[in-house]
């Protein structure tokens, strides 16, 4: 890996910092903005949502000019100028407006250095390429746990946010800087959008990239926060060590995934018996929302695990790409996967809400996780008619 691909992985290590920050800062910002937590739902998944809708004209930009300038000043201006937004924060509003441009400012790093594996190392070498990245950027959502419940309480969360933005703007000049564009091939004809969507093979695993990380992503990016302090009446340093612990979790399963794919012999049941392990953890926080604490954290870590099959799931599409649909083809597949949390963290906060007012602290949390399994599970089904292919 260059200095560039370095800056890349430094910039996905923000991305995944800004998706799960809000778990911890949710009774911060209750105290202090009167910001509830289906408004935060709502901020969430504006974040996921406008990231995956710049995900089309990126992968555009990624084939034409380049995955340096994509990157760079995306996160300058999104990036940087969102962490600003939310640090001058008054209302709920705000914070949303924020996590929209935050997320507009995230959404082409990882796709970036995806690019770049994609054009310049072998096929076969991608879903380790792949997973690496994501255990490194991962390290964000470490960060965003303890460390950020800690700053929150040391320095006070506008502090941090103006901290976050100075960060993301020397990052983004560090990728002007030093990130180095694929060379071309001469003769390399345009894809189209359309001419993807010819691919059969890859309508099978839009399903699953889909549904796969919207219970981790939001769980990790959201919702362990309010259902810990409700249900068992944890603090914020508390809600920061288990939502610590998931991060770890779900860094160990992401490069867990990459050794194991260049081991196994088949991607797909690799995927498969990933995602079974991840329904049957769901599974428990439903059946058992409030029989310990130590369960449920266990469940959520198992779920953060088990359910990082995003690198995987990515690599099985990236082997049914050809040349000049690779830019177009990642940032696709991540749109399906980006999307898939926005859209489920937008329906969580309206189930929440029809839960309310409820019978137990817990039942208002079971609906939610009954919508991210039930989402797994036909995402999951819909996957199994997908072909198996190793590249």
């Amino acid at each position: 890996m260059n200095t560039g691909i370095l800056v890349l992985g430094l910039a996905y290590v923000l991305s995944q910092f800004f998706r799960a920050f809000l778990a911890v800062l949710s009774e911060i910002l209750k105290a202090d903005i009167g910001a509830t937590p289906d408004d935060l739902a709502f901020a969430s998944g504006l974040w996921f949502l406008t990231f995956a809708a710049c995900q089309i004209p990126i992968g555009a930009a990624l084939d034409s000019i380049g995955p340096r300038r994509t990157a760079g000043w995306l996160l300058l201006l999104g990036g940087a100028g969102g962490a600003a937004v939310f640090a001058t924060a008054d209302a709920a509003w705000q914070i949303s407006l924020a996590m929209g441009m935050i997320g507009v400012g995230c959404a082409p790093v990882l796709m970036a250095s995806y690019y770049i594996f994609a054009r310049d190392h072998p096929p076969a070498q991608f879903g380790v390429l792949a997973s690496v990245m994501v255990g490194l950027g991962s390290l964000g959502n470490l960060v965003a746990s303890y460390p950020m419940a800690l700053a929150a309480e040391t320095f006070g969360w506008r502090a941090s946010l103006w901290g976050l933005s100075a960060l993301s703007a020397l990052v983004a000049f560090g990728a002007l800087a030093l990130v180095r564009d694929p060379a071309k091939v001469d003769g390399e004809n345009r894809g189209s959008l359309l001419e993807l969507f010819r691919i059969r093979a890859l309508w099978f695993i839009f399903s699953l990239m889909g549904a796969s990380y919207a219970f981790p992503g939001a769980a990790r990016g959201l919702w362990i926060g309010p259902y810990l302090a409700d249900v068992f009446d944890t603090d914020t340093a508390t809600i920061g060590q288990a939502s610590l612990l998931m991060g770890l979790a779900m860094v160990l399963g992401a490069l867990a995934y990459g050794a194991a794919d260049r081991a196994s012999p088949s991607r797909k049941w690799l995927i498969a018996g990933g995602t079974g392990l991840t329904l049957a953890a769901a599974l428990t926080l439903i059946v058992l929302p409030a029989a310990n604490y130590g369960l449920s954290v266990t469940a959520l870590c198992a779920v953060g695990f088990f359910g990082a099959t995003y690198p995987v799931i990515m690599a099985h599409g990236r082997s049914f790409l050809p040349p000049q649909l690779i830019g177009r083809g990642v940032t696709m597949l991540n749109l399906f996967s980006i999307g898939g949390v926005g859209v489920a963290q937008f329906l969580s906060g309206r189930v929440y809400r029809a839960a309310l007012p409820a019978e137990t602290a817990s039942a208002p949390y079971v609906a939610v996780f009954v919508l991210f399994t039930a989402a797994l599970a036909v995402g999951f089904a819909i996957y199994l008619f997908s072909r198996d292919q190793k590249a």
